[in-house]
């Protein structure tokens, strides 16, 4: 009865830990983790089948990795083709037909009584290619369970115990299966939380990021910024014309002038490792970077305006730029280089400048972003809002 109930706990402890996880990798990691304690093995892996190109590709490596294994690997894959005891599962359908069996390899041949997946006739005998993968890493043996999700096979968990340790039996592999069957309950919820994830900070017109993913973001660069000088450039712009496109053509080719423009900030801002390029709302869209020199996102930033004055519809953007490589001053919160990147922005609206104005180039917009709001002009432009 002890085992049962350490068993018991163990896939409580289990569904717990995927529950808890805040990222994909984290429940990944936790999946491996959790069912590497719960059979004694002393490595597990983690894996997707990818129907498209036909490979298995490792999303974890947990444990006692051998040489060459890394945790997350980026390029991990085996093509499916290597893997026969498998191939069919992948193409099968188990809604309402119960959870495909798991089944052990060991490092000297098939075991007895254990003639594979046990899956309606196929994967009998035994996988060479993972025989041969434990001979290679020191490993005596394994037990693997598919994953199924959505009555559809999405995967595998795999663990492995070393050489001298006690072999898997018939009661590790049917333990292996309710283990897949609770990964898969973890995986699915970790999807639907990252699709509202997703859905919470991207901007649905565009596809870029929304306001709130900046406000996250600028947060933690000026954090950064406040600890080890990371330089911090925030870059704003205002997409002119839209009223009149929306009022002479209707709103769907004005958002259609949005995706375009979209598309071209996010083209722009892949020259900056690591920049962010996000839609703030109507007709309002930014840059943050981290890391360039505020050179480079001038450069950047010079294009994409050449690059928004080229497109059939609309006026080019007004476009202002706050960076703390640039002599702006302390930059102690966030709403303060926002706010010196919108007073950059009015400059260049007002100007109907072709170039982006830049905060601490022009000495004016330093003054514009700390004077106090003078009119409702003003305070939509120098919003106090912002974070």
């Amino acid at each position: 009865m002890g085992g049962d109930d350490a068993r018991l706990r163990a896939v409580v402890s289990l569904a717990q830990t995927m529950a808890a996880a805040h990222t994909p990798r984290g429940s990944w990691r936790a999946a491996a983790l959790g069912a590497c304690e719960a059979l004694g093995g002393s490595f597990a892996a983690l894996s997707v089948w990818e129907r498209g190109p036909g490979r298995l590709r490792v999303l974890v490596n947990a444990g006692e990795r051998a040489e060459g294994e890394e945790e997350f690997p980026e390029e991990e894959t085996y093509p499916v083709h290597q893997f026969p005891e498998i191939t069919e599962f992948l193409h099968e359908r188990w809604a309402g037909g119960g959870e495909p069996d798991a089944w052990v390899e060991r490092a000297d041949g098939p075991v007895d009584g254990m003639p594979g997946a046990g899956v309606r006739g196929y994967g009998r005998g035994y996988g060479r290619q993972r025989v041969a993968a434990l001979r290679r890493r020191g490993r005596g043996c394994c037990v693997v369970a598919p994953i199924v999700l959505h009555g559809r096979a999405w995967g595998e968990l795999y663990v492995a115990r070393p050489v001298g340790e006690p072999v898997f039996g018939r009661q590790d592999a049917d333990f292996a299966t309710v283990l897949a069957a609770v990964v898969a309950a973890g995986i699915s919820q970790t999807e639907r939380l990252e699709e509202v994830r997703k859905l919470a900070f991207t901007d649905p017109l565009t596809g870029l990021a929304n306001r709130r993913s900046v406000d996250v973001r600028l947060d933690e660069a000026v954090e950064r910024h406040r600890t080890d000088g990371a330089v911090v450039s925030l870059v704003v712009c205002d997409l002119n014309g839209l009223k009149r496109v929306n009022d002479t053509h209707g709103h769907a080719v004005g958002d259609r002038l949005l995706e375009r423009f979209g598309s071209v900030l996010s083209r722009c801002g892949a020259m900056l490792p690591g920049a962010l390029a996000a839609r703030l709302g109507g007709d309002e869209f930014c840059l943050l970077a981290v890391g360039p020199e505020s050179d480079d996102v001038i450069r950047v930033a010079t294009e994409l305006c050449d690059r928004a004055a080229e497109l059939e519809l609309g006026d080019g953007v007004a476009c202002g730029i706050a960076s703390t490589g640039d002599p702006i001053g302390p930059v102690v919160s966030a709403r303060r280089l926002f706010r010196l990147a919108d007073a950059a922005q009015y400059r260049a609206k007002a100007a109907r400048s072709t170039e982006p104005v830049v905060a601490g180039r022009d000495s004016e917009v330093v003054r514009l972003a700390d004077a106090p709001p003078r009119s409702p002009h003003d305070r939509r432009h120098l919003r106090g809002s912002r974070p």
